[in-house]
């Protein structure tokens, strides 16, 4: 079984590092801002109890554990969002991406370049496939795959959740070989 470093990545205007105690109101204005409400199941209300437990034990927990690593996205050194490799099959090897970027983050490409660099980071360690699921008309997070570079597969029917109910999930995938330029 393998693992992640716990390191800093940095990129062009923004930095993905571990988080801190310091993000949890940042974090909790992200996680209660009605678009990210409307696509992820998260708590309603989110509150500084599930921000504290996200950040002193869910990531640690899944670095530990091999099976990902969470980063925040900061920009100017403050919180924008989070990126995270999660469910990591180190025999594949294969893993699975996932982003949410704050109000006061969006509309500037953000999440496409944290994408893209931390699919890059991931692949030189030694990944083969990077996996992305976007729930269908998610237009942004849609958007956001296609930018970072990353390959429609198709649609998983019914297979993600959010507060509404089921909904359709697309699959996106980048591989160790695909064309970085593309």
């Amino acid at each position: 079984m393998g693992g992640f470093d716990d390191v800093e990545v940095p990129g062009g205007g923004f930095v993905l590092r571990g988080l801190r105690a310091d993000d949890v109101g940042d974090l909790v204005q992200t996680c209660n801002d009605p678009d990210v409400q409307r696509w992820l199941p998260l708590p309603s209300p989110y509150l500084d109890a599930h921000a504290r437990w996200f950040i002193e034990e869910w990531a640690p927990a899944q670095l530990e554990s091999g099976a990902g690593l969470v980063r925040a996205i900061t920009v100017g050194g403050r919180f924008h969002g989070t990126i995270d490799l999660r469910k990591a099959d180190w025999r594949v090897p294969s893993v699975e991406i996932s982003y949410m970027v704050a109000p006061w983050g969006r509309g500037q490409g953000l999440a496409a370049r944290c994408t893209q660099l931390l699919s890059t980071w991931a692949l030189a360690q030694g990944m083969k496939r990077i996996e992305l699921r976007a729930a269908a008309g998610n237009d942004a997070s849609l958007c956001t795959a296609r930018a970072a570079g990353f390959t429609e597969e198709g649609v998983l029917r019914q297979a993600g959740i959010t507060h509404a109910g089921p909904v359709d999930l697309v699959v996106f995938s980048r591989l160790d070989s695909d064309d970085p330029s593309t």
